[in-house]
């Protein structure tokens, strides 16, 4: 029997949503039909999740109209063209706009299946249910969709909410330990910019979290979930605080976008951003050198890179830098640390110190 799951409200207005979070929620149909109400549904997954979980899906809805569109897996499926199959199953099946569209799987499948439902006969409802710990912790909450372009990373894409997130915990069992570390990364992100005592409860806790300790994970998943809702809930379109959920991402972004997508994980990105902006906040002054290292040491325990690719060098860095949607009228801003668990977007910093970051990001 399924424990009662713990909530958490993200609070928009009309838009409000909850977000489940517990174990074996995927063996009780209660929590899905609860707020996947249309009478056809389309599930969104790919060739790794789908044989995995499709079926329970299916079990819980045999009384709707259901179909679903398997993709490939990899964060290189990301791009408008593997939309194209979602949209020919919903059109084929002639579902209205009043269907609601499911993503059942990681980040990729999530950011993709909730453009869809955005841009669906102009918008349908959907519901994420992550199968990763960076998409129960971070991609499945507020509501930005969208996909991959050569040029740049989630340039296309829209934000549109979903009516829930149900985040099964029982569903990491089969995650692979390299995913497992990649989501991590987003989890350290919350306690760095702005949970100081989340980041010494991480750094007592870590190893159980990733022995996937049940007991442990639950109120690891809400403690982020709390962090992001609340962000959302003051910024919900990235005008102000909410960019700075995106620390580690700018530089993330660029080794991502300068290896090809797929090469490192979405995770493996940001943790090596990361450490690249607490050593530039380090050499800026901002920061002293036991935080700098403090954050890169629990980036390290985890598992994860602390160090950028050696091959992309500064000029290529700040080629894809260019293109981060947070700058502004040409100024290359970045989210940097006045402290541990005091993150601050600026524009306002020594460019020798960047420069400085940027040449020994591959063996610093």
């Amino acid at each position: 029997m399924t424990d009662e799951p713990r909530r958490v409200d993200v609070s928009l207005g009309e838009r409000s949503y909850p977000i489940l979070i517990g174990q074996g929620l995927l063996d009780n149909p209660r929590y899905l039909r609860d707020y996947v109400d249309a009478r056809e549904v389309m599930v969104v997954s790919n060739e790794t999740v789908a044989p995995l979980y499709l079926d329970r899906l299916r079990a819980a809805f045999s009384d709707r109209r259901f179909a679903s569109a398997c993709l490939p897996d990899g964060e290189q499926e990301k791009r408008l063209e593997s939309m194209l199959p979602v949209f020919d199953s919903l059109l084929v099946n002639g579902f209205s706009r009043d269907c609601q569209v499911v993503a059942l799987g990681g980040g990729v499948i999530g950011d993709l299946a909730g453009f869809v439902a955005a841009t669906y006969q102009r918008g349908v409802g959907f519901v994420q249910v992550p199968t990763t710990l960076l998409a129960m912790v971070d991609s499945s909450v507020g509501g930005k969709t969208g996909v991959n372009h050569p040029r740049g990373k989630n340039m296309i894409g829209a934000f549109h909410q979903p009516r829930a997130v149900i985040a099964d915990l029982s569903l990491l069992n089969s995650l692979p330990q390299r995913e497992l570390r990649a989501g991590m990364a987003e989890v350290i992100k919350y306690a760095l910019l702005g949970d100081v005592d989340f980041l010494a409860w991480l750094e007592t806790n870590l190893d159980a979290a990733m022995a996937r300790d049940p007991a442990t994970l639950a109120p690891l998943v809400e403690r982020c979930c709390r962090n992001k809702a609340a962000i959302v809930a003051a910024d919900e379109h990235e005008a102000g605080q909410r960019a700075l959920l995106n620390l580690g991402h700018t530089f993330g972004h660029a080794i991502e976008a300068a290896r090809g997508y797929g090469d490192w994980l979405h995770g493996e990105a940001i943790a090596a951003g990361m450490c690249m902006a607490a050593r530039l906040s380090a050499r800026l002054g901002w920061i002293n050198a036991r935080d700098r290292d403090r954050a890169i040491t629990l980036i390290q325990r985890a598992g994860l890179p602390v160090r950028a690719p050696a091959d992309i060098g500064a000029e290529r860095f700040r080629e894809f830098m260019a293109r981060d949607k947070k700058n502004r009228d040409g100024a290359l801003r970045l989210v940097l640390l006045r402290g541990l668990g005091d993150a601050t977007v600026s524009a306002d910093y020594d460019p020798d110190a960047l420069t400085a970051t940027l040449e020994a990001a591959g063996h610093e």
